[in-house]
């Protein structure tokens, strides 16, 4: 399945055995049979209250005496410790202990017969007591109602020594939260206690609240209270030295107004009645590390038929809702919609019947995120149980005592991108595994091998392109917070598709405002993100326009000869020679195909354009970043851009055996060699439309393969059309390699004329024809024409001067000489290339013959 739960604890083989050998231990001397049958009754009282920041799991359960026992485990070193034991018949709901554990947190229900008989405090339906366990000693009881009151012991990010004051959350069912400050000192040695105990200062940080969450890993504290019936989402964070802010506050698009009360993450949440858990609505916040906040939301269902659930993307700026409708309605849904965070995607599922993967990053085009529905195997091997999502990707199973830490699985999302039909699907699961992948050489082989075998598999993008793209930018993606705003992270701009099994409305949302000036962390990276979506228009995104542009002018340039300071192109052509480099020094082994071992002036200038055009936008936009890291983060991306290539290439000509030979013309296209023409040609697409640079030689192979593979008819009309690019090194291989026949003399007189002035001139002088030297003396006689002025002549032609009496090309050759005298008088030091009046004359006779069959 995409989503892959590893168990990082399980109560039945991490606690369970242990008491098992403690029980052992303390009833060694005990005879009889009977212990295994209280084990099994222990075990079925056995649950988990509690994750605390620090990985530690807190459980409970009852002994067979009815006493209640509270356990730690530690997942660092992987022991068991026993807390505390309450030797009463009591219902324990929430708990918590500090970083040092040395104070114990509790809330506990008592029956109807301990509230008369319990000497703590009689009549009260639910006691919130606060414990010294270091060593085990007094018994404070903090709240003593008939409401239910949660706990939650803050713990500060330096945890390298003991603070004197530790503070614990108290959450209230009547709608508040209290922050207690406990003051502990050490007495007797090791021994500590709360100094004060008799007055515990508190401060009240929220009130009229209707739902809360907690984030154990950042240690925040989001809440919605109700104005004017409207949802206001706010959050406060706690610092390492115990103070706290309040952060942001955001409306909401969510009703709650007659939703009662709904804590996420206190603890594991037993007291809330699970057969009513489909009925209620979900609301959770998700964020993560690059400054996301995500609002998911589905609210109370009256009907199966059809669900809805909306995420509130507010570091986007927009909220997406989507409406599904369910297949066999029929079965009755015992559970509800779950959210689990996954860090850049966000998993909302329906056990048995969906299962929508929603990219937290790039969210505003619905192909990028999965949308599963059905009778998918993915969907069916998902746990049915109510999971709770937990900071840092964990999921806490209440109902087994389970704790997973969710991953997104590469073999699965590698099998549904090779076996899905729809192109939705495809590209989800092709950015879903370079997420996870994150450029492993490994897994972009795999994916690799399979577009290279169903190049033509998708057909609303191009499937080389959005490969190139997305691989590109998750090999640069950790250089930097903001690398999601400045580079692109797919080829497809728009997508009017639909979704096969799911609507979506987008709306615009209100940004939060923000309470502080300074921030730090994650704040800043939230700040970051909200600052552009106010101000970012158009986006940053870069693209290759100004680069096509400059290429295109220096071409030109080259053309007419003019070409401007040879200090500017040098440093084009300098950047190139260290993309070249970069990209050699990530290849260990020798390469298959002869790529980067020509010089292609054309696309080592397409590649140092983008070079200095892509470092001054990182420039623009990375303030802070070294100057040397940034022109790094260059060189990696656009080496990346040439490797895939290089890549995609040498898998086909590995899978297809290839060899060196077929560098010659002289010789016939099979099968394979048209194979790799064709990926060639695909390649070729996918990079023009966006302008991207090839290694130098791939026009050089792309040119000898069509000549291998296509009629000449096809072969002219690819290069007419642009397909083939001839390049020097190919047109010279080829005047060499093929002979004089007639085909081959027809196939180089066609190259010839669609070559450029300069380079045909060049390419001439190597092909020694009638055809060669007709083109070579049209060429002499056009440079020297074009600035001549009829001057009056002497009529008289002295015929003894020319080997053949015509008196039109005499008269023709006569002219020729007096201008090449002429100019050699002016210009006496002009470069001679062998062709002069007299060639001419020879070439014109030669044609001549040749057009009269002589």
């Amino acid at each position: 399945m995409a989503l892959r739960l590893v168990a990082d604890f399980d109560l039945g083989k991490d606690v369970l055995p242990w008491l098992r050998a403690q029980r052992a231990v303390s009833e060694a001397s005990e005879a009889g049979s009977g212990g295994a049958d209280v084990l099994e009754n222990d075990y079925e009282s056995l649950r988990v209250l509690n994750v605390e920041r620090n990985g530690n799991i807190i459980y409970t359960y009852k002994d067979d005496k009815g006493n209640v026992i509270f356990g730690l485990y530690d997942c660092q070193t992987r022991q068991n410790e026993l807390l505390y034991t309450f030797e009463k018949d009591l219902q324990v709901f929430s708990c918590s202990v500090n970083s040092e554990r040395t104070l114990l947190a509790a809330s506990l229900v008592q029956s109807t017969k301990e509230r008369k008989r319990n000497e703590l405090q009689p009549g009260s339906k639910c006691l919130t007591l606060l414990v010294e366990i270091h060593p085990v000693n007094n018994v404070k009881v903090l709240k003593a109602v008939d409401s239910y009151i949660w706990v939650q012991f803050l713990y500060p990010h330096v945890e390298s020594h003991p603070l004197p004051e530790n503070h614990l959350l108290l959450i209230s069912e009547e709608k508040y939260i209290e922050q207690l400050r406990i003051h502990v000192a050490q007495e007797d040695g090791n021994r500590v206690v709360i100094k004060n105990s008799g007055h515990l200062p508190r401060d009240r940080i929220a009130e009229d609240f209707v739902w809360a969450q907690w984030d154990m890993s950042e240690q925040r504290l989001y809440y919605i209270d109700l104005k004017k019936s409207r949802s206001i989402l706010k959050c406060i964070q706690f610092y390492a030295d115990e103070s706290y802010n309040l952060m942001f506050e955001v409306p909401l698009d969510v009703s709650l107004s007659n939703s009662g009360f709904k804590l996420v993450n206190f603890g594991c949440d037993y007291h809330q009645d699970r057969e009513k858990l489909s009925k209620h609505l979900t609301l959770c916040v998700f964020t993560n590390r690059t400054g996301s906040l995500c609002v998911c939301y589905s609210p109370k269902c009256a009907s199966w038929e059809q669900i809805t659930y909306s995420v509130f993307y507010i570091h986007k700026g927009h909220s997406k809702t989507f409406t599904t409708s369910l297949e066999n309605v029929g079965s009755h849904v015992t559970k509800g919609i779950t959210f689990l965070n996954l860090d850049y995607y966000v998993a909302v599922y329906l056990p048995g019947h969906f299962f929508h993967l929603l990219n937290v990053q790039h969210p505003d085009l619905i192909c990028h995120s999965l949308f599963l529905t059905g009778n998918n195997e993915m969907i069916d091997m998902l746990p049915h149980c109510p999971l709770q999502s937990l900071s840092g990707s964990l999921v806490l199973d209440c109902c087994s005592g389970k704790l997973y830490r969710a991953l997104l699985s590469q073999s699965s999302l590698l099998q549904l991108l090779q076996n899905t039909s729809l192109d939705c699907e495809k590209m989800a699961a092709l950015h879903c595994a370079l997420y996870c992948g994150q450029g492993t050489r490994f897994l972009e082989g795999q994916i690799i091998q399979w577009i290279s075998e169903n190049v033509s598999a998708c057909h609303s993008f191009d499937l080389i392109q959005e490969f190139i793209i997305a691989s590109s930018y998750w090999s640069v993606y950790s250089e930097t917070s903001n690398m999601d705003k400045l580079l692109p992270h797919s080829s497809v701009l728009t997508w009017n598709t639909e979704i096969p099994g799911i609507t979506l409305v987008t709306e615009d949302i209100a940004l939060p405002f923000m309470k502080v000036l300074n921030f730090k962390g994650y704040w800043e990276k939230l700040n970051s993100n909200l600052e552009y979506v106010k101000y970012a228009k158009p986006h940053f995104h870069y693209n290759n326009i100004v680069v096509r542009r400059e290429w295109h002018n220096l071409i030109s340039e080259e053309k007419t000869g003019k070409r401007r300071s040879t200090a500017y192109v040098r440093t084009i052509l300098d950047n190139a020679i260290k993309v070249i480099s970069n990209l050699e020094a990530r290849n260990l082994g020798p390469r298959l195909t002869p790529l980067l071992q020509e010089e292609d002036s054309h696309q080592r200038l397409l590649m140092g354009l983008m070079v200095s055009e892509l470092k001054d936008h990182f420039l623009r936009h990375l303030q802070g970043v070294e100057k040397k890291k940034i022109e790094q983060m260059v060189l990696d991306y656009i080496s990346k851009l040439l490797d895939l290539i290089c890549h995609i290439l040498e898998t086909s000509w590995r899978k297809h055996n290839l060899h060196s030979c077929i560098l010659h013309f002289n010789s016939r296209g099979s099968a394979a060699e048209f194979a790799v023409f064709h990926i060639m040609t695909r390649i070729l697409e996918a990079t023009k439309s966006l302008f991207l640079p090839l290694p130098p030689g791939f026009h050089t192979l792309h040119t000898i393969l069509g000549v291998h593979c296509l009629p000449l008819h096809n072969l002219l009309h690819c290069i007419d059309s642009g397909v083939l690019l001839l390049t020097e090194t190919a047109v010279v291989r080829l005047m060499k390699d093929l002979d004089n026949t007639e085909k081959n003399e027809k196939l180089k007189f066609s190259i010839i004329l669609r070559l450029p002035p300069l380079i045909g001139q060049k390419i001439c002088r190597l092909w020694d024809h009638p055809m060669s030297s007709n083109i070579i003396s049209r060429n002499h006689v056009t440079r020297l024409l074009q600035n001549y002025k009829k001057q009056p002549r002497n009529s008289m032609i002295d015929k003894s001067s020319f080997s053949v009496e015509f008196l039109p090309l005499n008269y023709f050759i006569e002219i020729l000489t007096d201008i090449e005298s002429s100019n050699q008088a002016l210009y006496p030091f002009e470069g001679h290339d062998n062709v002069d009046a007299e060639f001419v004359e020879e070439a014109a006779l030669k044609h001549t013959t040749m057009l009269l069959g002589l």
